[in-house]
C-alpha cells in the first residue's frame, strides 16, 4: 500500500517521521526547529517552514500519527488530481499561513500581557523564562505571568496547520464524498464534515480555556491561506478538480 501513495504525500509522511525519531534522540532539534515568537532568543526564520515538519515529544506519538494520517486519506487525492508540484505548493502555503495567523494572534496577546503587567515583570520574564520552558515548568502564580512566559518562549510544532487546509480543499472540492466517522459511526459528507471542524476550532480558538496547548488559530489559519489560494488558483483559470 506504502508503494501506492503519491510521491508528495509519501515523502512528506516519511520526513515527519525521521525529524519525529530524530528529536526523540536529540531534543535541542524543539529549539531549533519548533516554531517560536519572533522577538525569542530562539526564533530563526527558518522555523517558518521547519515547524511543519516537528511534533510533540514522545509518549505523545498521536499528533504525528493523526496529522500522518489525514494527509494520507485527504492528501492523497489531491495529489493525484494536482500534480506533486500544486500539491506541495499547497501544502506549504497552509503550514505557512497557519505559522503566520498564530505568529499575529501571539503578539497580540503579547502586546495585551506586557501593557496589563509592566516593566519590571516583562524583563524578568524575558530573562528568566525561558529556562522555566527549557526545565518543563511555568509559573502558576499570577497565571499572566504564565500566559506571558508561554507566548514568548513556547514553541509550535505539527503539519496540523497544513493538513487543515488540505482537508479545506477536499471538502470543497470534493463535498459530496461520504466520510466514515470513527466517533460516532456513521457516514457524513465531506463539506459537513470540513464545515463542522472548522466550527469547532473556531469556538475553541475565542474560548481561548486556559491549559489549552492546542494552536487552534494555526489550523484556522492553514484553512484560510489555503482557502485564499483555492481562489486565487480558480480566478487564473487553474482547474482543480
Amino acid at each position: 500500500m506504502f508503494r501506492n501513495i503519491p510521491v508528495v504525500v509519501k515523502n512528506i509522511i516519511i520526513i515527519n517521521v525521521l525529524f519525529w525519531l530524530a528529536s526523540q534522540v536529540w531534543p535541542v532539534m524543539y529549539a531549533l526547529f519548533g516554531g517560536h515568537y519572533y522577538l525569542s532568543p530562539e526564533f530563526g526564520p527558518w522555523q517558518i517552514i521547519t515547524h511543519m515538519f516537528m511534533h510533540a515529544s514522545a509518549p505523545n506519538f498521536a499528533h504525528l500519527f493523526f496529522n500522518m494520517y489525514g494527509l494520507f486519506i485527504f492528501g492523497s487525492l489531491l495529489e493525484q488530481v494536482w500534480g506533486p508540484k500544486r500539491f506541495l505548493i499547497y501544502y506549504l502555503v497552509s503550514g505557512i499561513g497557519a505559522f503566520f495567523l498564530h505568529m499575529l494572534i501571539n503578539h497580540i496577546e503579547v502586546q495585551q500581557l506586557m501593557a496589563q503587567l509592566g516593566g519590571d515583570a516583562v524583563d524578568y520574564i524575558k530573562m528568566n523564562g525561558l529556562d522555566l520552558i527549557n526545565q518543563g515548568q511555568n509559573w502558576s502564580e499570577p497565571a499572566a505571568w504564565g500566559q506571558l512566559n508561554a507566548a514568548l518562549h513556547g514553541t509550535i510544532v505539527g503539519a496540523s496547520g497544513c493538513v487543515f487546509g488540505v482537508l479545506l480543499a477536499f471538502g470543497l472540492l470534493f463535498p459530496n464524498v461520504e466520510l466514515m466517522l470513527l466517533f460516532p459511526p456513521i457516514p457524513i459528507k465531506a463539506k459537513w464534515f470540513v464545515f463542522g471542524y472548522g466550527a469547532i476550532e473556531f469556538f475553541l480558538a475565542m474560548r481561548n480555556a486556559p491549559g489549552d496547548s492546542v494552536a487552534h488559530y494555526a489550523h484556522l489559519g492553514g484553512m484560510l491561506f489555503g482557502y485564499i489560494l483555492l481562489k486565487l488558483w480558480q480566478r487564473n483559470g487553474v482547474k482543480l478538480n
